[in-house]
């Protein structure tokens, strides 16, 4: 098949992989925010919202219940948080004034406009998606950057987790006109995989950090908008809306109705003033089942049919000194499993996120750890032990659990606690 697809899954035997890295990460004094961010006027939990300290390059973002945890150094203790997201007005925060449990609102921005036409540009809606990709040496960031992010990967089978994966890591962004791809850097991790819930097969997500940094549109075109692909789709406007009061064109795109290989639709976010994209959200057409599943799947028994039945996928950016970014992607697969001879099938979900918690352009190039770099196809490794320490993480920044992540973490505890006292038995 011609399509190159952003992400892999593995169906393979049970197997353990050794487990490597682990580093001496930054202890100095740090303030903790958390709380939740809520729309001012219906109260609905905001999720993916950015949070970022002003002059910094530290952030996060809302989990899926709108909840967030923010480490910040004690010499930011002045400075302010500002809290955006598409739609809504911007929410600027004493530091200090700020502890836990704090509730935020943010109130939806209108854009004030006579009719729709003065917020589309005067070319079509395809011409604006070329000359977006097209645009990023002057749009986003032309240097080398040392990212700092956290990647969170969790597989459920139906509604009970079955394995959850979490890590630090560096990506080493290369500039955005170049042709070289990304590293990334292996710093902390741990993992712990319930292998009976798991049908004697271990689904894995092929790529781990790689896959959701392979969503990043800008700096990775060819894996949806090839210069060949990009004429199988129809583009068309939506109504336009903004980010800090910027107006931002909303495109709708989807495959032609006379093609039958599986691709993609979707919404892409385009600033009016930069034509950069500072958002997508889009999925894959899985329609027919036969040619979803070879896309995704890597390797399986022969009894049994696996198929993908909703591929989603979201990417942020954000800009800092006038140059936009990848902040933020989310990936989330649900799969069919049917085995030759059992009444029912398994339904399983798949979600990786990973969220830039802090960046620096270094001065000199950036130094690889040949050890601790990980390949397009790595599988991170498993290492419980991180589970039974509180302050695993650190002065790190995460994703903050969603209320389903932290029951799992609190019943891997309870596993880990109940194995130690067995074994000091």
């Amino acid at each position: 098949m011609k399509k190159i697809t952003l992400i892999k899954l593995s169906l393979v035997c049970m197997l353990l992989c050794p487990f490597f890295m682990i580093q001496a990460q930054d202890t100095q004094a740090i303030k903790e925010i958390s709380g939740k961010v809520i729309d001012e006027d219906n109260k609905d939990e905001l999720i993916f919202t950015d949070i970022v300290v002003d002059g910094t390059n530290i952030s996060t973002v809302t989990n899926s219940d709108g909840e967030f945890l923010l480490k910040i150094p004690y010499k930011y203790l002045d400075e302010k948080l500002i809290i955006t997201h598409l739609g809504y007005e911007r929410k600027i925060l004493n530091i200090i004034d700020l502890g836990t449990d704090e509730k935020i609102l943010l109130k939806p921005s209108v854009t004030e406009l006579t009719t729709v036409n003065i917020a589309v540009p005067q070319y079509d809606a395809r011409t604006l998606v070329v000359k977006t990709l097209a645009n990023k040496s002057s749009a986003y960031n032309d240097k080398n950057a040392l990212m700092t992010a956290f990647y969170r990967e969790t597989i459920k089978k139906r509604r009970r987790n079955a394995s959850l994966s979490e890590a630090v890591v560096k990506i080493h962004k290369q500039p955005y006109s170049s042709l070289r791809n990304d590293h990334i850097e292996l710093i902390k991790s741990r993992k712990n995989t319930d292998y009976s819930r798991l049908d004697t097969l271990a689904l894995k997500l092929q790529g781990g950090p790689f896959s959701n940094l392979y969503t990043d549109l800008v700096k990775y075109p060819e894996f949806i908008f090839t210069e060949e692909d990009i004429e199988l789709y129809d583009f068309n406007y939506e109504n336009s809306t903004n980010i800090n009061k910027n107006l931002v064109y909303v495109v709708n795109f989807k495959q032609k109705p006379r093609i039958d290989t599986p691709m993609y639709y979707g919404k892409l976010y385009i600033d009016a003033n930069t034509l950069a994209l500072t958002s997508a959200e889009y999925s894959l057409n899985v329609r027919n089942k036969e040619l979803s599943s070879r896309m995704f799947v890597r390797k399986k028994p022969r009894r049994v049919d696996v198929y993908p039945t909703e591929a989603l996928y979201k990417v942020k950016y954000r800009t800092q000194n006038g140059k936009w970014h990848y902040a933020y992607s989310n990936i989330g697969l649900t799969f069919k499993v049917n085995w030759e001879g059992k009444l029912f099938n398994s339904v399983y979900t798949l979600n990786s996120e990973m969220a830039v918690t802090d960046w620096e352009i270094p001065d000199t190039k950036i130094a690889k750890t040949r050890s601790k770099m990980l390949r397009p196809t790595s599988i991170l490794t498993e290492q419980t032990s991180g589970f039974s320490d509180p302050e695993f993480w650190g002065a790190y920044n995460i994703i903050e659990p969603e209320k389903s992540i932290e029951n799992a973490i609190k019943k891997i505890k309870r596993q880990l606690d109940r194995r130690s006292e067995k074994n000091e038995s």
